[in-house]
């Protein structure tokens, strides 16, 4: 008597071996994720039309069309999706086995770039390699790589890890190269977040508290001796000590003056999508580095909230991830999952700090977001890393094998 009623039920549930594979397949990945990098990465493409509509009218740009910056962003997306997709479908066991390889390749890299002729420079930096339809800029790939390369090494140092010359000593020599080779070309914001990266996976890891704190105090001191010694540098931080003299205002705070007028003109709800005066010209880099202020002009306090919620989202899940790893006994995919989200956040934290003049004047753009092929394309493949740690976690509380 039951089997017609069911039949004739228009909402009847699912026979329950149905409802069990349904349930299985909307729980296989995190779509919440997904989502949220989807929509970081679109409304980046939109501001970063918004914020290069106007370039073509300077000499500098002079041979490009109001959609260049929008067309090749639109194109950089696309293969990040591509890449992430590819990444995803690599189990976490194989990324462990060639990360010493990755690491090494990209170290290679980072050295070519200051070889005469091979390295591409800009605005006095030399961090690109150009293959002439694109380049890529290898300190972003040395963000992702530094995660994984720090999390195997700690896995494998584990005993170790209380021990200044077998636990601490090879990591820092291997962070100390990969400094001087960034402060070469120069880049110290890259230098600054692996550091962050390294200490802040080698913590979670369990490394001595006294050696970390003694080595905490050391990189202070040296980045403070690099700012000693380094003229530009430290007029730098002097400007941003003071960016509305004139004398800073008119010179080394000449982007963090016009960032805050932006931020100053778009209060509450700001100024409307496209009405920004700043990236007329007035604000450089307005579509890389300093596309939160002009986020801040045209979508007010609102939009810029927005966005550091996302950011912030993703920070919390990273690690919500990486402690069930570690509760499943996966630790090299755990400390990943925590890496990638001390990476995203702390770039993501000094680039907003930047903008709103929290913090001095640094080279890095804002993940997902930020005009750039190099940066958009390792962001995505590290959170589709991110997915991977989950889809596995998902796996092993099914009771099957990642």
């Amino acid at each position: 008597m039951m089997l017609p009623l069911q039949k004739w039920l228009p909402f009847s549930a699912p026979a329950p071996q149905t409802q069990l594979v349904h349930r299985s397949k909307m729980m296989s990945y995190d779509q919440a994720l997904v989502w949220v990098t989807m929509i970081l990465m679109l409304f980046g493409m939109v501001m970063v039309y918004s914020a290069s509509i106007s370039l073509p009218d300077s000499p500098k740009y002079a041979n490009y069309t109001n959609k260049h910056f929008l067309v090749r962003q639109a194109s950089f997306i696309v293969v990040s999706l591509i890449a992430g997709i590819f990444a995803f479908r690599i189990p976490l066991s194989s990324w462990q086995k060639i990360t010493p390889y990755l690491f090494v390749i990209t170290l290679i890299l980072l050295a070519a770039v200051l070889i005469p002729g091979l390295g591409k420079g800009v605005n006095g930096a030399k961090r690109w390699l150009s293959f002439k339809v694109f380049n890529i800029q290898p300190s972003e790939f040395m963000k992702l790589f530094m995660v994984l390369y720090a999390a195997d090494y700690t896995v494998r140092k584990q005993e170790y890890m209380h021990k200044l010359t077998k636990g601490f000593v090879p990591m820092l020599t291997a962070v100390g190269v990969v400094g001087l080779l960034l402060l070469l070309e120069p880049d110290m914001g890259a230098f600054g977040v692996i550091v962050c990266i390294a200490m802040g996976i080698l913590f979670l890891g369990g490394i001595n508290g006294v050696w970390f704190g003694g080595i905490a105090a050391i990189l202070v001191g040296i980045f403070s001796l690099v700012i000693v010694f380094s003229p530009w540098r430290r007029e730098r931080i002097f400007a941003y000590m003071n960016p509305w003299q004139e004398e800073n205002a008119l010179g080394k705070a000449y982007q963090l003056s016009h960032s805050l007028i932006a931020f100053g003109r778009g209060e509450l709800f700001g100024v409307g999508l496209g009405g920004s005066v700043e990236k007329l010209h007035y604000l450089p880099e307005a579509h890389t580095d300093f596309l939160l202020a002009v986020i801040g002009e045209e979508l007010g306090f609102v939009g810029v909230m927005v966005v550091v919620l996302l950011f912030y989202w993703i920070l919390k899940r990273a690690f919500e991830i990486g402690r069930q790893a570690i509760a499943l006994d996966q630790t090299f995919a755990g400390l990943t999952a925590k890496g990638i989200g001390i990476w995203i956040g702390v770039q993501a934290f000094i680039n907003m700090g930047v903008n709103l003049g929290l913090l001095p004047t640094k080279g890095l753009t804002l993940p997902l977001m930020s005009y750039g092929g190099s940066g958009v394309m390792i962001n995505c493949v590290g959170l589709a890393i991110l997915l991977r740690v989950d889809f596995e976690n998902r796996v092993l509380m099914r009771g099957g094998r990642a």
